[in-house]
């Protein structure tokens, strides 16, 4: 089964997520502390390596889907910004490079379904940091309205796309409490100006939850030290009723 249908079509991820940037001003202000290269772990099309890229950063973009890929070095050309694409899976990344900051946004983290991917993957960040250095990620919060959402379709947004056509989107979901996974349907209805329904898209995505508590020892134990928890990427105060978590670590050296 393919697991990252999401991301089969770059174009499509664009028009629903480009202009959607609620990370940035957070990265930017850590980014400011930090020399050298930065790392966009699961960078996709470039949504932020470009922006931090035309803002004199120098960095390294990384993502296993080679279209996603492609569709980035058109953008990052077009914008007159060098970026150093790497195509790769970041559970065993080898990027002959170190950094002072890694980010993985996008709730990709949720990507990596078991423990052992979860734990390579933190293996790879780790090694590809300096000491001290630092690795920023976010990830949905696992809370009761987050993983008891209706296993029957559900309107969730509408948009028009390139060609102004109506876009009106569902989802479906079911939580599988042993394994964590979130199994993720959405049903895209394309429809004319009179409102009649004339395509339909479905994608499916499978998404791991992780609980704090549990991250925090996930983290501990592959030599991160959590500085920051927060809800969002404006640094509000985690609560039970979060829908988001963001993780600021540090690179524990022993």
């Amino acid at each position: 089964m393919n697991h990252f249908e999401e991301y089969d079509d770059p174009i499509l991820y664009d028009q629903e997520n480009e202009a959607y940037l609620p990370e940035l001003p957070f990265l930017l202000k850590w980014a400011e502390k930090q020399q050298g290269i930065i790392v966009d772990l699961a960078c996709g099309t470039g949504r932020l390596t470009i922006p931090l890229a035309k803002r004199g950063y120098h960095l390294a973009g990384v993502d296993i889907h080679n279209g996603m890929l492609t569709k980035a070095k058109q953008k990052s050309d077009q914008h007159g910004v060098r970026i150093d694409w790497r195509e790769q899976d970041c559970t065993v990344l080898d990027l002959q490079i170190k950094s002072h900051f890694i980010y993985c946004v996008g709730n990709s983290f949720q990507h990596f379904h078991s423990n052992e991917e979860q734990d390579r993957f933190l293996t790879s960040v780790y090694k590809h940091l300096h000491d001290d250095g630092i690795f920023i990620f976010g990830t949905r919060f696992p809370s009761e309205e987050e993983l008891l959402q209706p296993s029957t379709e559900e309107y969730w947004r509408s948009y028009k796309d390139n060609e102004q056509v109506t876009v009106d989107v569902y989802t479906i979901s079911q939580y599988d409490s042993l394994s964590q996974i979130q199994h993720y349907t959405t049903i895209r209805k394309y429809k004319n100006q009179d409102g009649k329904i004339i395509n339909e898209k479905i994608t499916r995505i499978q998404l791991r939850y992780v609980f704090p508590q549990e991250m925090k020892r996930l983290l501990r134990s592959n030599g991160f030290e959590i500085l920051y928890h927060y809800s969002d990427w404006k640094e509000s105060e985690i609560t039970n009723d979060s829908y988001e978590s963001i993780y600021v670590c540090r690179k524990i050296t022993s």
